[in-house]
């Protein structure tokens, strides 16, 4: 169980660290002097720098132990928040944001492998459960914890306490990990696959960049979107050639081939793809559009956390008998908060916390249903040996789900904001197409395995 508590707080403190920025973003640009496309890239270094060095992460913990490559994680994700914490500048905060991304790209694929180490088969649905609970709340969480952080001004660090926060809980991770985690690696004494890793990142940075810039590049962006697509069929071909000699692939393409992962990651992008940009356009309505504090909005928002405890138990112990059913409908029960919510904004009056909290609380629900699962569904026919390679994949197409959301519907809320109708107009757009997305959602998923 200390295992788990270890590699849950790394998993619980990346996604955190997605998505805690958003709300201090007000803050940081007061203090630092920044420009808004200075903050955009604040928040997008960590993603790119994150998304970049998942799949390798992944295997390099295969490699040379899992175990030892997630406390080296471990270590450089508090140094790089201590120096986020103590920047001067934008750029200095620039930097050690793709710096501390790179680290989480170290540290989280070990999670899936060290999993598997730590606990029986009999017990591993669970401890996976466990983990899909943890993504789900860490997304709820960042923007509660960032307006309570900025609100509070401890020791007047202001908005440098969401970085200082990861530095004591840090220490006390890597204390604990270091005595309980066990070691796990493939057995495979192969070298690094460098060609590999090399295409992969730069495959997935094309696609990122473009995505995450896509308000400010307009064409540029197709142009990058269409170079990512052809580098990462490159690096699949690659890949498969490498397999066929024999050799040990950075990603073995044979795990295209089981339905559970091909399905599971398909409906990992859009189930995930869609938290994002709800919880972004949502903080900045209550903010910008009703005149709440962040602090307001995160309370406003705590009834989606509380509803996904309700259930997330509830769907770790029937997962094994209607696993599938419980994805659809904890997708359909997000598709209908969305559309509460939509009805009681979409007149443009402030409803009020009690119909916000209630709405929320419905989502909530459902991620509880869907989300502790949904990671064990895609995971389960893996081989032990492509753990950690196969956790990196799913972590860097749950960050291009989240990276096209906000961008996609990002755009839309803000284009909509600028009309003469306002913020409620621009979040009721958002939420009818959320809706539809999560319907997409449950379609997608009813093509998984029926045991799952």
């Amino acid at each position: 169980m200390a295992a788990l508590l270890v590699v849950l707080f790394g998993s619980f403190m990346d996604l955190l660290d997605a998505t805690i920025v958003t709300v201090a973003a007000p803050a940081i640009s007061r203090d630092l002097g920044a420009d808004d496309a200075q903050i955009q890239w604040t928040i997008a270094a960590y993603t790119l720098a994150l998304g970049a060095g998942l799949i390798t992460g992944g295997r390099l913990g295969d490699q040379y132990g899992r175990r030892r490559l997630f406390l080296i994680g471990l270590a450089g994700f508090m140094v790089t928040s201590a120096l986020c914490a103590l920047a001067a500048d934008p750029a200095m905060l620039i930097g050690m944001r793709a710096a501390q991304g790179l680290t989480g790209g170290i540290m989280v694929p070990q999670v899936f492998g060290i999993i598997r180490a730590s606990f029986p088969p009999e017990e591993r649905a669970k401890a996976f459960g466990a983990y899909g609970a943890v993504q789900g709340l860490a997304s709820v969480a960042g923007p509660l914890l960032g307006g309570l952080l900025v609100e509070a001004d401890l020791f007047g660090l202001g908005w440098r306490t969401i970085f200082w926060i990861n530095v004591p809980v840090s220490v006390v991770a890597l204390v604990v990990g270091a005595k309980v985690l066990p070691e796990s690696r493939s057995a495979s004494t192969a070298r690094l696959d460098l060609v590999g890793a090399l295409l992969a990142a730069a495959g997935i940075l094309l696609l990122l960049l473009p995505i995450i810039q896509s308000e400010t590049w307009d064409w540029g962006s197709y142009a990058l979107l269409a170079a990512g697509v052809v580098v990462l069929a490159i690096f699949l071909a690659y890949e498969r050639r490498l397999t066929a000699r024999g050799a040990e692939p950075v990603f073995d393409p044979a795990l295209l081939r089981i339905r559970a992962f091909t399905v599971g990651l398909a409906a990992s992008v859009l189930f995930f793809g869609g938290i994002g940009p709800y919880f972004l356009t949502l903080s900045v309505y209550l903010q910008n559009g009703t005149g709440r504090t962040a602090l307001e909005a995160g309370l406003v928002i705590l009834p989606y956390a509380l509803g996904s405890m309700v259930t997330s138990g509830l769907g770790v112990a029937l997962a094994a008998r209607a696993g599938r059913t419980l994805l659809v409908a904890g997708s359909l029960t997000i598709a209908a908060s969305h559309l509460v919510l939509w009805y009681v904004v979409k007149d443009g009056s402030d409803p009020g916390y009690w119909l916000l909290a209630l709405a929320l609380f419905v989502g909530g629900l459902g991620l509880g249903l869907a989300a502790p699962i949904l990671v064990n569904v895609v995971l389960a026919g893996v081989p032990g040996r492509n753990a950690g390679a196969a956790g990196g994949v799913l972590s860097t197409v749950t960050q291009l789900g989240g990276a096209a959301g906000i961008a996609v519907l990002g755009t839309v809320f803000f284009t909509a904001a600028a009309g003469p109708a306002g913020f409620s107009h621009a979040l009721a757009v958002v939420l009818l197409a959320s809706a539809a997305l999560y319907l997409i959602t449950a379609v997608v998923m009813l093509a998984l395995p029926k045991t799952a």
